[in-house]
């Protein structure tokens, strides 16, 4: 819990944040250090490859972690789920395995495991409970994903129960903001329709095609507000019950993409092409847990939190043109 002098119980403690160099590790590691927590260790894909039991070993033998914030995932839109999904269980799976292990074997103050939306049942009912997440199998696509971030959750409640080891487990919507992955190969929905739209309104292109129908529905949850929670959970979670992350409000991806393409200035047709997957017809979750636990609700609105990712990839865009054309 917060001390009483209203600082962090994070102070003065060592940190590690698996994915710290990540689209959410950045926002996390940023929230740690306005907290006043500066002993935080980043560990780099290339030094430790933490899908091996022994790359994961040596990471709390050099760090010395007192926290451990995993948020290192392997995963994608629905495209890389379908192309990967062997490789998706495995690495995520491997992991949190292998770090939570290790945290026993350390005696770990305090380990807080990130989940995902698509660990809830294909067709949950709207909005999400906590306590709907075993009544059925996930969304098919992303189903070794989404089963391999649940199995961490149950691996700490039990070594909460048989070890004694402190953990939170947090479910957040899909993220989006600064820092994401813009790949259109692997990149979740709203970093592939932005650069969609951005290079088609450049090109002047008359149309472009998304997948599926647009009927599908999802909610959307702004980086920042994320890593908060997520922090939050650190601070004040002490057994791994599931906890929602997400702001309450859902929009089709026909009316996502529409606003996109507007914030892009893009004003061509939008095609779609059913002969491709929706993925999970809605998502939605209640956070009321969230409040309850963390005092945490989302701060950022869809439209503000979309134009500020918007401005950013274009800048990210036009300074790495900028240089090319000078070099």
């Amino acid at each position: 819990m917060v001390q009483e002098d209203g600082r962090s119980p994070l102070v003065g403690a060592r940190v590690v944040v698996t994915g710290g160099a990540g689209f959410l590790g950045r926002a996390v590691v940023a929230r740690l250090r306005d907290r006043g927590v500066m002993d935080i260790v980043v560990p780099r894909k290339c030094d430790y490859d933490l899908t091996q039991e022994s790359d994961a070993a040596r990471l709390y033998r050099d760090a010395r972690p007192e926290v451990v914030l995993h948020l290192a995932a392997e995963v994608g839109g629905i495209g890389a789920n379908q192309a990967n999904p062997g490789r998706y269980f495995f690495a995520n799976m491997a992991m949190s395995l292998h770090m939570i292990e290790h945290a026993r074997l350390n005696k770990l103050q305090k380990f807080v495991q990130v989940g995902t939306i698509c660990a809830y049942p294909k067709h949950t009912p709207v909005p999400f409970r906590e306590d709907d997440l075993w009544n059925g199998y996930p969304e098919e696509t992303n189903a070794p994903y989404g089963i391999a971030k649940k199995s961490a959750m149950v691996m700490l409640d039990g070594y909460r129960r048989q070890y004694g080891l402190r953990s939170a487990y947090l479910l957040p919507v899909n993220l989006y903001g600064p820092w994401d992955n813009f790949d259109p190969a692997t990149s979740h929905v709203i970093p592939a329709l932005i650069r969609k739209c951005l290079e088609a309104a450049q090109r002047g292109a008359p149309f472009i095609e998304c997948w599926g129908t647009g009927s599908a529905s999802r909610e959307f949850l702004y980086v920042d507000d994320a890593a908060e929670g997520i922090v939050r959970a650190a601070e004040r979670l002490e057994e791994p019950m599931p906890v929602n992350l997400g702001t309450g409000n859902e929009i089709t991806i026909r009316e996502l993409v529409a606003h996109i393409a507007r914030g892009c200035g893009f004003f061509g047709e939008i095609r779609w092409d059913p002969t491709k997957p929706d993925g999970q017809p809605r998502r939605c979750v209640d956070a009321s847990r969230a409040r309850e636990l963390l005092g945490w609700s989302a701060q950022t609105d869809l439209a503000e939190g979309l134009r500020r990712t918007i401005a950013w990839f274009t800048a990210q865009r036009d300074g790495a043109r900028a240089q090319a054309g000078s070099s």
